[in-house]
């Protein structure tokens, strides 16, 4: 029904993924001009303006909302299952760049978690190739991952995904969430809502990094967005950007609120800093996220977790014609052994800021959010 809240959607969405660490996720959607919204909780459907105005039918995206910092440290296997699924997409659809040596590590896993041990009368040679891992994939990715599989023997599905997401959290571009502004003199930037706090890029370099601890204000008026910081010296200082619309602006706004409000020191901490913010940034921000933190799920123990006798289903990823047999590849050695900056995948990142041109295409979120390339990637679309 119209009048259904959000919070009753997820209740059904969660339940049947059997999740109980449930503050991490959400669902997302669509505008018609391809701008994605997460659905609010709090909200009933009917209040969802921009998705009533696309259907019926309504159609939303299951993903992760917040990034936890360490992956690795959540209670069940059944979260981290859920993660590794989302950051593999991430790096299949460009949104999480890594070098080719990463990309074999990476992937690797992923074949020892579909396939288990390597098995050399069931693997036969160009397997790896059935299955996806990076955009623009070569052979020789293949023939790295086919060599590392083969060092991963024992490892179960659970221990390698662990490892998968041991070694996605380290990536720069990890639980990024882009959103394009304007600085001074229009010139372009980005901002990346991070678990860690704002990352502010600006011609394919990290020109500011702001801790949600030390973000004291987080407000927008119009087109214009500001961010203010307390410095290492206890000052305050203001900085502000502009965004492409007061629509865009607001958006931000709202991730960003919801971000400082998961991720941010906890105000009851008995230390100097979190005393000087309690009266701060966080005014306010309970009537706007209606979830828990992460620091109250760390410690709620309302639940004891791991539940016991959990039974993961794992579904088998998409697999495609095995890649006709060519010859050795002599290069593979040297792309795998050269420095960081000789063999990088093909970088598209993440931007929640959608193009308002219509795409003939399916327009769900993750298809939208892949078309949209990094702010360092060469000859990206202009903005």
């Amino acid at each position: 029904q119209k009048s259904t809240k959000g919070s009753v959607v997820l209740g059904y969405v969660f339940r049947h993924l059997n999740l109980v660490e449930i503050d991490y996720f959400g669902l997302r959607y669509c505008d018609r001009s391809h701008q994605t919204y997460w659905l609010d909780p709090a909200k009933t459907l009917a209040e969802h303006k921009d998705l009533i105005n696309t259907g019926p039918p309504y159609t939303l995206y299951f993903g992760i909302k917040f990034y936890a910092e360490d992956p690795c440290k959540l209670k069940e296997e059944i979260t981290r299952y859920q993660f590794f699924l989302q950051v593999k997409q991430d790096v299949l659809q460009g949104r999480l760049p890594c070098t080719i040596n990463t990309a074999a590590q990476l992937g690797a896993y992923v074949i020892q978690s579909e396939l288990g041990d390597y098995d050399p009368y069931k693997h036969t040679s160009g397997y790896v190739s059935e299955y996806r891992f990076v955009p623009d994939q070569k052979e020789e990715l293949e023939d790295a991952i086919e060599r590392i599989h083969k060092t991963l023997m024992g490892q179960v599905p659970a221990k390698a995904e662990s490892n998968y997401l041991g070694l996605a959290k380290s990536l720069e571009m990890y639980g990024v969430d882009l959103h394009p502004v304007y600085g001074e003199n229009k010139s372009e930037y980005f901002l990346g809502l991070t678990p860690v706090g704002v990352v502010v890029y600006k011609n394919k370099k990290q020109v500011g990094k702001y801790f949600w601890p030390r973000i004291t204000k987080v407000h927008f008026k119009e087109t214009q967005f500001e961010l203010r910081v307390v410095g290492k010296d206890c000052n305050e200082t203001s900085f502000f950007f502009e965004a492409h619309n007061k629509t865009t602006c607001k958006h931000l706004w709202k991730c960003c609120v919801e971000h400082h409000t998961f991720f941010r020191m906890p105000e009851n901490e008995s230390n100097s800093l979190s005393r000087k913010f309690s009266k701060f940034g966080s005014i306010g921000y309970k009537n706007r996220y209606s979830g828990r933190t992460a620091l109250q799920m760390t410690r709620d123990l309302s639940i004891q977790l791991p539940r016991p006798d959990q039974c993961i289903e794992r579904s088998r990823s998409r697999t495609y014609p095995k890649r006709t047999q060519q010859t050795g590849s002599n290069s593979i050695n040297q792309i795998i052994t050269n420095g960081e900056n000789e063999g990088t995948t093909k970088i598209i990142a993440p931007s929640p800021v959608k193009s308002f041109k219509k795409m003939k295409n399916e327009n769900s979120p993750e298809t939208q959010r892949s078309k949209t390339r990094a702010p360092w990637e060469e000859n990206g679309p202009q903005r």
